[in-house]
């Protein structure tokens, strides 16, 4: 074989291995990848879902190993000590849990079973017991005398004296506001299924179908949908609205014994506590774009396209969600430590002034200064941090994800400071979900679409109970007593944040 051969063969050997080094390099890589979703989906099933992070190495802690100087041992020497010891001082005990002042109490007293005539009380032990009385059905009757006149006692038409029927929740039913304002928070803030609250009438030896249930559910949310409606206006109204969506599975009654993929969009207003749940069949555009076309100011959500996509209006500023940002870091803490451990140590410290401000109950004027002062050198150098990184690592790394995901939506992420009474993240809407993931490990699915969307209404009004600290039994039981006779256009009043109980 001449030399121009070999030197042939050998280019053609080169430029193999270097094929192969790459299609290895790119294999590895794609393994990595899906290691890392494996990894990920592991966790969602059995690992925790916390996000906290603590970073391991102390600055002033010298790591290992280190070397270790060896020295001489001195002399021994002898010499006494002495010293005073302080015994301990005795923490008293603070006792037990105090018991709510505006419970009612039955008092019982016990008198010795000796005999006690003649002697004097010089005082009394009294103990307290928290104790529960199981909740019981009653009957409540309402008798209503008749009268007529004397003088009319002989004639054939006689005119009678009756007291009119208060207005009840369903005309003519025989459930009463208390009991079906239980059964709804049984349901969806308790996440009791109705075939349990079956079983539980049972023992009360009351038997009630899951048809008249049904019944009275419907009935309720026809009676309420005009108060829910104004519950979404007064939302949508608000010039700073989180948004969220969740799924849920819906019967579908084309395929027996089959369900489909429905979802709830969350519309929350922090300025005002109030949350809005809309059900959809699917998670298009359509109707989040449809609900949101007047509106105008800050809305805040997750990286979902769709936001984006509705955003592009001229009157909507779009904020996106810092938790979301961090966590993609926090995923790839086991993957490229270094890297993700500093972006994570960038947003622990731009958390900390959040709730260094909720601490100390700043104003949203004060809050926003603190942001521009300390917050934003911090975004700068992350921002700065984040494009320099996106040229070293691998695109389909679990860090070249991450800074990904942050560089198209940096802008968005820094709009919070453009007002104090704006979130970093979007946390509290993400909170309001979660009633539904309780609910849907209970109940499953909802067995048809109005059964969704009455369950939307429910969400809205006690979430909002939730939101401003309001009794939900308390509310439900008084708005259906009051609101078949409320004017319409004063539905607003009756809102968990106006109504007073």
């Amino acid at each position: 074989m001449s030399y121009e051969e070999l030197l042939e063969a050998s280019k053609k050997l080169e430029s193999g291995l270097s094929n192969a080094e790459s299609e290895k390099s790119l294999l590895e890589s794609k393994v990595a990848q899906l290691q890392f979703r494996i990894d990920q989906m592991n966790r969602l099933l059995y690992g925790s879902k916390r996000e906290r992070f603590i970073k391991d190495a102390d600055e002033n802690q010298m790591t290992l190993p280190f070397d270790i100087v060896e020295e001489t041992a001195p002399e021994k020497q002898e010499e006494t000590i002495t010293y005073v010891r302080k015994k301990a001082k005795r923490v008293n005990h603070p006792g037990r849990m105090a018991l709510p002042d505006h419970l009612p109490v039955k008092e019982i007293v016990i008198e010795p079973q000796e005999d006690t005539t003649g002697m004097k009380c010089i005082g009394k032990e009294v103990t307290d017991q928290l104790e529960l009385v199981p909740a019981r059905l009653f009957i409540k009757r309402y008798i209503r005398p008749k009268y007529i006149k004397p003088e009319n006692e002989d004639t054939l038409t006689q005119t009678g004296v009756i007291a009119g029927l208060p207005v009840f929740p369903i005309e003519k039913g025989i459930a009463g506001p208390g009991l079906l304002a239980q059964i709804m928070i049984d349901k969806f803030v308790d996440h009791l299924p109705i075939y349990r609250q079956i079983e539980r009438f049972k023992r009360e030896g009351v038997k009630i179908s899951s048809s008249t249930i049904n019944g009275w559910q419907e009935s309720i949310s026809s009676l309420l949908w005009p108060l829910y409606e104004t519950l979404k206006s007064r939302v949508l109204q608000q010039g700073y609205i989180q948004a969220d969506e969740t799924p849920i599975q819906v019967l579908d009654k084309t395929k027996q014994g089959k369900t489909h993929k429905g979802y709830y969009w969350i519309y929350h207003s922090p300025l005002e506590k109030t949350v809005f749940f809309d059900y959809q069949h699917g998670r298009s555009q359509k109707r989040p774009a449809e609900l949101l076309k007047g509106f105008k100011g800050y809305l805040q959500t997750d990286g979902y396209v769709v936001y984006d996509l509705i955003s592009k209006s001229k009157d909507i500023t779009h904020l996106n969600c810092m938790a979301h940002a961090r966590r993609k870091f926090e995923k790839a803490l086991d993957y490229d430590k270094k890297r993700a451990e500093y972006a994570m140590e960038m947003f622990q410290k731009l958390y900390a002034i959040e709730a260094r401000a909720r601490e100390d109950e700043l104003s949203a004027t004060q809050r926003y200064e603190l942001r521009l002062s300390e917050a934003l050198p911090v975004l700068n150098e992350l921002g700065k941090w984040i494009v320099q990184t996106y040229k070293e690592v691998i695109p389909k790394s679990p860090v070249g994800q991450a800074v990904a995901y942050c560089l198209p939506r940096w802008d968005n992420l820094l709009n919070y400071l453009h007002d104090g009474s704006l979130e970093i993240d979007n946390n509290r809407a993400e909170n309001a979900i979660r009633p539904i993931a309780l609910g849907r490990k209970n109940y499953l699915f909802a067995g048809s679409e109005r059964g969704a969307q009455r369950a939307a209404m429910f969400y809205s009004f006690f979430a909002t109970c939730k939101k401003n600290q309001v009794n939900p039994f308390d509310w439900l039981k008084k708005v259906l007593e009051i609101i078949p006779e409320h004017k319409v256009s004063k539905l607003h009043e009756l809102l968990p944040q106006n109504l007073n109980l």
